[in-house]
């Protein structure tokens, strides 16, 4: 099972992170609703939005994934933790499938390669902050980052030295 640090010293920077990405997301999806409405759902003309292309289904999916990201960076609990995590797959995955379908009618987002780098880029980093920002109680914190150290090597005795 892998090791998630538990109360690490500087989840409060790596929760604010996510919440100013989350922040970004969520200006994108407004600004990109207000921009593209009125044309069709997935309409591939050339609506750019905070530097990245953009259309209404894109906008209004950006505007619910940016208001839960806030929401999970807000809170205290491990759902930030599971949010984040979750949030960096999805990044990881859409940002690779965007890539892959990105000259062909199935992009459907009307992602360009400027959207795929911005996507696989938050997401490295929400799994970066997912990693860091577990909670638990204090006891189980200090039992869990408490690594078994290993034995200090004994002194070469003076003969052996002799002998190198």
């Amino acid at each position: 099972m892998a090791h998630f640090p538990i109360n690490h010293p500087a989840r409060p920077l790596y929760r604010l992170i996510a919440g100013l990405i989350g922040l970004y997301i969520l200006a994108f999806g407004v600004l990109g609703v207000v921009q593209g409405w009125g044309d069709t759902l997935f309409a591939r003309d050339g609506h750019v939005v905070l530097g990245l292309k953009t259309n209404l289904a894109f906008s209004l999916v950006s505007v619910l994934f940016g208001a839960g990201l806030i929401v999970g960076a807000s809170r205290r609990g491990n759902l930030g933790h599971y949010m984040n995590l979750t949030a960096g797959v999805v990044f990881m995955v859409t940002g690779l499938f965007m890539m892959a379908v990105l000259r062909t009618d199935a992009n459907f987002l009307n992602f360009s390669m400027s959207t795929v780098v911005v996507s696989l880029l938050f997401g490295l980093v929400f799994l970066a902050t997912g990693m860091y920002d577990k909670v638990g109680p204090h006891d189980h914190a200090t039992k869990e980052n408490a690594r078994p150290r290993r034995p200090e090597p004994e002194p070469l005795r003076p003969e052996a030295q002799r002998r190198r």
